[in-house]
């Protein structure tokens, strides 16, 4: 099973890129936020892989980052979607935004990706709510082993938002509500401070909490 690659630059097509491992062609599938990151042929280049076997073919798919290859592999776990949509749709949402999405249940974003329409969309958010706060405690544990951060759980939501998040769950909130809370207020108005994205959220979860 290969898990990553690390070689030259031998070719780049419009949806993937052929790695030169010591003489050796790798076909490798990638979004176009990975291809726009690539750098030019015949310069070194390491990509993550994630491995997909068939009795056909073997398909390897690599991202710049293990953060947006989790993602792959989580979009790949809801109904309907397969590596050709994953991939479409990390093409136009980084991480931070679909988790956004995710977490607001906000699917126009995610319908912006070629070949997902709305009951597709519907379907990601739904399926993927629940699942989000599992991957923010491995992007969490890879943050506090010394990952960047800007890969990690902070580049999930930005600054006072990550932050909001982090002070709602020191106060009692679990993780998946604190985020929801948080990406609704901040959808509502974007450049908010901590302390008003936290009285917002807070709102927020009390109209939910009397709703139910």
């Amino acid at each position: 099973m290969i898990a990553k690659l690390r070689g030259t630059v031998d070719a780049i097509g419009e949806a993937h890129v052929v790695v030169d491992v010591n003489g050796v062609g790798y076909l490798v599938f990638c979004g176009a936020r990975t291809l726009r990151e690539l750098p030019p042929v015949g310069a070194p280049v390491t990509l993550l892989i994630d491995t997909h076997v068939r009795e056909d073919h073997i398909h390897l798919y690599g991202f710049s980052d293990s953060l947006e290859r989790e993602w792959f592999r989580l979009l790949l776990t809801v109904q309907g979607v397969g590596a050709k949509v994953a991939l479409a749709i990390l093409s136009v949402l980084t991480p931070g935004a679909l988790a956004e999405a995710v977490a607001a249940q906000d699917k126009g974003p995610v319908t912006r990706a070629s070949g997902v329409g709305p009951k597709l969309a519907q379907r990601v958010v739904l399926e993927l709510k629940d699942k989000v706060p599992a991957l923010l405690d491995i992007v969490s544990s890879g943050a506090q082993a010394g990952d960047a951060p800007t890969r990690t759980a902070a580049g999930l939501m930005s600054g006072a938002a990550s932050d909001a998040v982090s002070a709602l769950v020191n106060l009692g909130y679990p993780r998946v509500e604190a985020f929801s809370a948080v990406a609704a207020v901040n959808k509502a108005k974007a450049g908010q401070g901590v302390q008003d994205l936290i009285r917002g959220a807070l709102r927020e979860l009390a109209q939910i909490k009397e709703a139910s």
